[in-house]
């Protein structure tokens, strides 16, 4: 054993969830959704990155969604640090055809958005799955950094299904989750998984913003 891994042995990791920014809205009859972040989703990334390089962060992990990415690249930029790409972190549903952000979507199709926010994720959505996905890819990235601080750049979604695990409860979508909101646990080596924080806002966020 190395001499680094015999004074982190048992030190809990922090594992730091962030929401991506507002991205811009996509509607198109076929292909994969996978829209860039809108003007104010980049104020958002610059502030919430510069909120997180206060602290020391020794790893960056993203979504390849570009929302996700474009979210990471200020803090990335501050710390001189690449960001790791995992495709098991993206949004379970990452093959849409659209994207219209969840507060767009109260105000235009209230039906739509409760539907939504009841459990109706889409015939095609499998959440024991996905949430099964992101919790091997989390803590395949919790044993990897051992006694560290990880910034994980997601979404709505798996902030739900994250922590919906780490509370023991039923897997559904049960908080909304801000725009660039920060959501923090404490990962022991030992098996223990903590609540630290959850939706840390007040980084440019939108308000009513749900999952996706």
């Amino acid at each position: 054993m190395c001499i680094f891994s015999i004074f982190t042995e048992g030190i809990p990791l922090q594992l730091v969830l962030v929401r991506h920014g507002l991205p811009l809205r996509v509607e198109q009859e076929r292909g994969r959704a996978d829209p860039p972040l809108a003007e104010l989703g980049h104020l958002q990334a610059r502030q919430v990155g510069a909120r997180l390089a206060l602290e020391r962060i020794d790893a960056i992990y993203s979504s390849p969604l570009r929302r996700a990415v474009e979210t990471a690249e200020p803090l990335a930029q501050a710390l001189s640090l690449r960001p790791i790409i995992r495709d098991d972190i993206a949004e379970f549903d990452r093959h849409a055809s659209q994207y219209i952000p969840m507060e767009q979507l109260k105000v235009e199709d209230y039906a739509a958005w409760k539907a939504f926010v009841d459990g109706s994720y889409g015939e095609d959505v499998d959440m024991q799955a996905f949430s099964a996905r992101v919790a091997d890819c989390l803590e395949d990235i919790i044993q990897a950094h051992r006694g560290e601080r990880v910034a994980v750049f997601c979404h709505g979604g798996v902030v739900n299904v994250w922590a919906a695990n780490v509370l023991g409860m039923p897997v559904r979508l049960f908080v909304n989750v801000d725009y660039a909101s920060i959501s923090r646990f404490m990962c022991a080596s030992t098996g223990e998984r903590n609540l630290l924080s959850l939706n840390e806002a007040g980084y440019g966020a939108a308000p009513d913003a749900n999952a996706n």
